[in-house]
């Protein structure tokens, strides 16, 4: 699909682009998320903006949600959706990137915890913890990668970070390979949290695989493959952008009101929304035209605008 359909309006009446959605990808190992990215960015048009909720190391597959058109402004929402993932770690190892991709260093005479010891230690890391970040990180130390430091021999001090685990479960253990179902919010690392795991047990862990399984209501059965993607498979499988606001309650406007908040107006809006802080509001034909929030008793204005 060329540039000139890629921008066309589905929506000539409010100006809503064509490529308005967001796709789960089921990304595979060995690529980046970048390259997922800009798969898609081949098939929309360099017009269109594309992006993501959430990296993959490129040693990880899963799933990797998609935010195609004016639906990259939701990509907040989504990533701050809780989290699933299946991890395997090699115990009684370490590694400078706390993955089989760094240099690994087997540990002499470590011990072989007992299931039980481990289930244990898995049990005292749930709730919200404070862990330090992989030195091979995205995050910024003085302005620069922490990744780009650690790969000139720099050490990168990074202060730990809260971060919410809601489940981690052994699912299959054959020691030294150990694999956990892991539950979590936003921000947190997976390799670290095997790395602190392994280190309660007097031990050390590196991951060898990794797959996300879930984003919120994004699951991997429901996921599409990157390598089936074409220009006319791509706009049945992307899901309206409502799937990245499923919490908010909705609210239909008509073409005036639609009008009014994409002038930046308020909306008197009456019972049974007196109580709601923020809403998604969508036309007739139920597709997302705003995100509103309270402004004061039953006024409501907008936050985000998706008509132009």
């Amino acid at each position: 699909m060329d540039d000139k359909d890629a921008s066309s309006d589905s929506h000539p009446q409010y100006g809503i682009m064509s490529y308005f959605g967001i796709l789960n990808l089921n990304k595979p190992s060995g690529i980046t998320t970048r390259d997922a990215v800009d798969r898609v960015v081949r098939l929309v048009g360099k017009k269109i903006k594309v992006g993501h909720a959430g990296t993959l190391d490129p040693l990880a597959s899963g799933v990797l949600v998609v935010c195609v058109g004016s639906a990259t402004r939701l990509i907040d929402k989504v990533q701050e959706m809780p989290k699933r993932y299946r991890g395997t770690f090699l115990l009684g190892r370490t590694s400078d990137t706390e993955d089989v991709e760094g240099i690994v260093t087997e540990l002499p005479e470590a011990p072989i915890p007992l299931r039980t010891a481990i289930e244990a230690a898995a049990a005292s890391m749930l709730g919200t913890i404070q862990q330090r970040p992989p030195a091979y990180s995205a995050l910024k130390v003085a302005g620069r990668r922490a990744y780009k430091l650690a790969r000139r021999g720099e050490q990168p001090e990074l202060k730990p970070r809260p971060v919410t685990i809601h489940t981690l479960e052994v699912i299959d253990y054959d020691y030294p390979r150990l694999t956990l179902d892991i539950r979590c919010g936003s921000g947190t690392y997976v390799r670290s949290l095997g790395r602190d795991l392994a280190e309660q047990l007097g031990s050390g862990a590196v991951m060898s695989e990794l797959t996300r399984t879930e984003i919120g209501d994004f699951h991997l059965a429901n996921a599409c493959e990157l390598d089936g993607l074409t220009a006319a498979s791509l706009p049945e499988l992307m899901q309206s952008p409502l799937s990245a606001v499923p919490a908010l309650p909705v609210v239909e406007l008509t073409d005036d009101m639609i009008h009014r908040i994409g002038n930046g107006q308020s909306l008197s809006l009456s019972p049974p929304w007196e109580e709601t802080k923020e809403m998604a509001a969508v036309d007739e034909q139920g597709t997302l035209v705003a995100l509103l929030v309270r402004r004061g008793d039953d006024l409501y204005g907008p936050e985000r605008v998706f008509v132009v």
